[in-house]
């Protein structure tokens, strides 16, 4: 299928599309529009929302109806949790990890709940479903007229990867990625793709927080400080700009990225029943029971309280890590989403 013209909905711009993209960036303009769906008699049936099914490797993936985009608010939130049901490595309990993560945003920390964006496979809406076009145009809705004082959360629920750098920016050599569900077909989220999208375009007075509930997650934003927990409480910041053998700038445009991810880079992510009798992300459960017992909690308290439900539940063999754009305090500074 030939590609076709659409006009970008911010500037009106008409850019040429390829026929699988859902939604684009305009380059000039950076607004993101939704792509017109499209069939080979003509566009998909709107009223009654049909979507043609697509048979692409194990799974079908549902072409686009045309779905209102979500609404802006100073609080947003893109929530992915991702099961791949019809494989042989199959996650049970992400889509309970995203439900218990919206709980805990909309009726804890009172983020409206029409700006939080939620892709799982249960969705019936097809922009929902979390493919890897579907997660980048979610990311890039997160961040876009993105402004001082917006407070956004990043969070992903499923498999994690680490595969060679190609690049020459990663000090171990390896490159962290995101697992989307149909990633055998279209790929994997790449760190660098990751960082590029919602980190650096983040402007002064903003903050991001990434919570990453998967395998070899530790620096899957790519943010340039690690900070390493000590015995008895002490803690480092250990930075990887200027270590690396190509370094890039992978920082914001001045506002704060912060990502709590399960465990390090090296390290396996567990799901177990042994928090809630059901099957659940360690780091998910921990963190949102961490956030709902304590009305007052800063980064150091926040991270201990982890590491001390991760020990209690029989899961030291991992521990959550946190990485940030910029050093801080962590038992002074107040953790506010």
């Amino acid at each position: 299928m030939a590609s076709r013209s659409q006009q970008c909905g911010g500037c009106g711009v008409s850019h040429h599309i390829p026929p699988h993209f859902q939604s684009f960036c305009c380059p000039a303009c950076r607004a993101i529009t939704w792509v017109r769906p499209y069939e080979a008699g003509g566009l998909v049936n709107i009223v009654n929302n049909t979507m043609p099914i697509v048979q692409t490797g194990t799974y079908p993936v549902p072409r686009p109806a045309l779905p209102a985009p979500p609404a802006y608010g100073k609080k947003r939130a893109v929530l992915c949790g991702v099961s791949y049901l019809q494989t042989t490595y199959k996650l049970k309990g992400s889509i309970n990890d995203v439900q218990r993560m919206k709980y805990l945003l909309v009726e804890k920390l009172k983020f409206p709940s029409e700006c939080v964006f939620t892709l799982t496979e249960e969705e019936r809406d097809p922009m929902r479903i979390p493919t890897k076009q579907n997660i980048l145009t979610a990311m890039r809705w997160l961040v876009q007229n993105c402004q001082a004082g917006d407070s956004l959360v990043f969070y992903f629920s499923g498999h994690g990867h680490r595969q060679s750098d190609g690049e020459g920016d990663e000090l171990d050599g390896f490159d962290e990625v995101l697992c989307p569900l149909d990633h055998a077909t279209e790929g994997l989220l790449v760190d660098d793709e990751i960082n590029e999208t919602i980190v650096r375009p983040l402007p002064h007075g903003a903050k991001l927080h990434a919570i990453v509930d998967a395998s070899n997650s530790g620096t899957v934003l790519d943010l340039p400080l690690i900070c390493r927990m000590k015995s008895k409480g002490f803690y480092e910041w250990e930075d990887q700009t200027y270590q690396t053998p190509r370094p890039i700038y992978k920082g914001t445009r001045g506002g704060l990225a912060v990502c709590f991810s399960a465990c390090d880079d090296d390290q396996s992510a567990a799901r177990t029943p042994a928090f809630t009798g059901k099957m659940a992300g360690a780091l998910t459960f921990s963190f949102t029971q961490a956030v709902h017992n304590e009305p007052v909690l800063t980064y150091g308290r926040l991270l201990n309280a982890m590491h001390s439900s991760f020990r209690k539940n029989n899961q030291s063999n991992q521990g959550p890590l946190l990485t940030s754009s910029a050093r801080f305090d962590v038992y002074s500074k107040k953790f506010i989403l």
